[in-house]
């Protein structure tokens, strides 16, 4: 993190000018250049320069300038630190280097999402090339809810397991682990999520976010558990080549397990600085070469032509692995990510994409009632809904739609027949919602709850969700309106209408991967004129454009239709001149040197 300056991507300066003049857009937000604060008197008379494009994405993102090289091809060798920094870590290399010497029997208890999938998937991968053919148990979603139940692990500790290790939960799971302990189980936590000063009863607990963890390791606490899980799978292998395990046995190829980790760090919403950086970086690479069955076939069943892209793991692999533990079979993600089969692998992908299918149904369906009821929300810091009938498995996407369309926190609560609620929140940059929640749990508002600074999970008891309401904005206010007075959209570049191209594409992508808090590049262009706009798929607003140069483009604004900007891009004046603001993106379908923008906001020019 020492190569990263304090002003990072998402901060602005009050006195820099308003990109383009945008004081107010259609959708009323203000522009202002990203790179405002890196020098330039005036952002308007220094347009990035072929040359120097990426070395100012990069310093407009928080690098120091003496660490654009290593940023610019983020290496493990450049960000890993040395796994024994984190407390605990090297206890429980230890202990699980001692089960692999005495082929102990080994459960791995995982998260139903895509960070708990490939936490789950990296260590028994691990093991597996080590001689040990660890188990793993997933809850059910629904009916057991997240993290480890004291039911669960004493039944596995029942059934002959001499140790458990628990991947993305378990950090706050006192009563389970006690109740392990009782069995004399031995449970190793490996978590990211946020803990409470007192920690409890395992046997090790691995997470940066301890409040005793050492400075150093601390600044590692915006690592996904599959990062957390790949630093203990590098001191596991360290731990037994000190022992001699290895002299008659090849290593296990570490990076090979990379693409793992690039896909749950990116799928948690990880920020992409840092180590981050790196795992996604290089976990691409290894995706590239096919060797994975299991993400082989879900490529292909994602209909991705080409490697893929972080913006893929977000947006195309990853919510294919959720919908098993939303909709489906929670141990579906574990199962695919596992196996070496490829004819298992495109069975297990094509059974996600069906629930994929349907969770996308049962979600539109949600967020129409959700959006709703958010609507008497507006005076509120955080947007709290909650009621009965809604699928405890979409609540976290609905709460992210939420979030963007409001641009506050939100929290969406599904309850249950009994009364009882279950949440699933987003947060905005600069509010910390995850402590808010244990906060609010340590304060008997609730009955569970926990997470990390962007998102939430929680319990309620019946009739409880008022107070939480009350509470959460009393608590949150303050923050939340500074985030939103600091709020804007942030252009990274402007460029002509003929200068939305692939090449142009290409170059941005080069300054990545990109994702929280590693924005990707927005760019402006204009003024244009509308040639077509319709509704596609989803509420999705298409568009034809060309500006005064002859440059000609397509253009999509994702989920707009109802939006004042989807209205206004659909029925504004013919002839009307717009900025538009936006990712631009190679053009898949129509091939050569085509681009596409993806519209955050428009303003009009005349």
């Amino acid at each position: 993190m020492a190569n990263l300056s304090p002003a990072l991507a998402d901060s602005i300066s009050d006195s820099a000018p308003d990109a383009l003049g945008v004081s107010q857009s259609i959708s009323g937000q203000r522009w202002r250049w990203r790179r405002s604060n890196i020098g330039s008197a005036n952002p308007q008379d220094d347009l990035l320069a072929p040359d120097d494009l990426i070395d100012q994405l990069l310093l407009a993102r928080g690098c120091a300038p003496g660490a654009l090289s290593s940023y610019k091809n983020p290496t493990l060798r450049s960000f890993m630190p040395d796994p024994s920094l984190f407390a605990d870590m090297d206890r429980a290399a230890a202990r699980i280097c001692d089960a692999v010497q005495a082929d102990q029997r080994i459960v791995i208890y995982g998260d139903y999402d895509v960070d708990g999938a490939t936490s789950a998937a990296l260590l028994i991968r691990l093991l597996r090339d080590l001689g040990v053919v660890a188990g793993h148990y997933i809850p059910d979603r629904l009916l057991e809810g997240y993290g480890p139940s004291a039911d669960a692990l004493v039944a596995i500790a029942n059934t002959g397991a001499d140790l458990i290790i628990t991947v993305d939960c378990g950090a706050q799971a006192f009563d389970a682990l006690a109740a392990a302990k009782e069995t004399d189980v031995d449970v190793i936590v490996v978590d990211h999520h946020k803990c409470s000063a007192e920690l409890p009863a395992a046997y090790a607990l691995v997470n940066p976010n301890r409040l005793d963890e050492g400075e150093e390791a601390a600044l590692h606490g915006h690592l996904a558990a599959v990062g957390v899980a790949f630093l203990l799978a590098a001191a596991i292998v360290r731990d037994l080549r000190a022992r001699g395990f290895f002299a008659t046995r090849g290593e296990p190829d570490l990076m090979g397990l990379l693409d793992l980790v690039a896909l749950g760090t990116v799928a948690d919403v990880a920020a992409l600085h840092g180590l981050n950086r790196a795992f996604v970086t290089q976990g691409l690479r290894i995706m590239a070469r096919r060797g994975s069955a299991g993400l082989v076939a879900l490529a292909d069943v994602a209909r991705l032509k080409r490697a893929p892209l972080a913006h893929d793991l977000g947006f195309a692999l990853g919510p294919r692995i959720n919908a098993g533990g939303r909709v489906g079979q929670a141990d579906l993600g574990v199962r695919l990510l596992t196996t070496d089969d490829p004819d298992e692998a495109q069975r297990i992908a094509q059974e996600l994409d069906r629930f994929n299918e349907d969770r996308r149904a049962i979600e539109a369906d949600v967020l129409e009632q959700a959006m709703q009821m958010a609507e008497g929300t507006h005076n509120a810091a955080v947007a709290v809904v909650a009621s009965t009938g809604w699928h405890p498995g979409v609540i976290g996407i609905v709460a992210g739609r939420l979030k963007e369309r409001l641009r506050k926190p939100a929290i969406v609560i599904a309850i249950g027949e009994d009364g009882i609620g279950k949440g699933s929140g987003r947060s905005i940059s600069g509010v910390d919602l995850g402590a808010a929640i244990i906060a609010a749990r340590d304060s008997g508002l609730l009955v569970g709850g926990g997470g990390h600074a962007m998102a939430a999970g929680l319990t309620v008891a019946p009739g409880g969700v008022p107070a939480l309401m009350d509470w959460l904005d009393q608590r949150l206010s303050s923050a939340v309106a500074q985030a939103s007075t600091s709020c804007a959209l942030m252009i990274d570049t402007v460029v002509a209408p003929r200068g939305i191209n692939g090449g142009f594409a290409d170059a941005i992508d080069a300054g990545g991967p990109y994702g929280n808090g590693w924005p990707a590049p927005r760019t402006a262009t204009g003024p244009v004129r509308l040639i077509k706009a319709d509704i596609v798929g989803n509420g999705h607003v298409r568009l034809i454009v060309a500006g005064d140069d002859g440059g000609r483009f397509k253009a999509v604004a994702f989920r707009a239709a109802d939006t004042e900007l989807g209205q206004a891009l659909l029925h504004g004046r013919a002839g009307r001149r717009l900025w538009l603001a936006g990712k631009v993106k190679r053009d898949d379908w129509t091939g050569n040197d085509a681009a596409e923008m993806h519209v955050d906001d428009a303003a009009w020019a005349d």
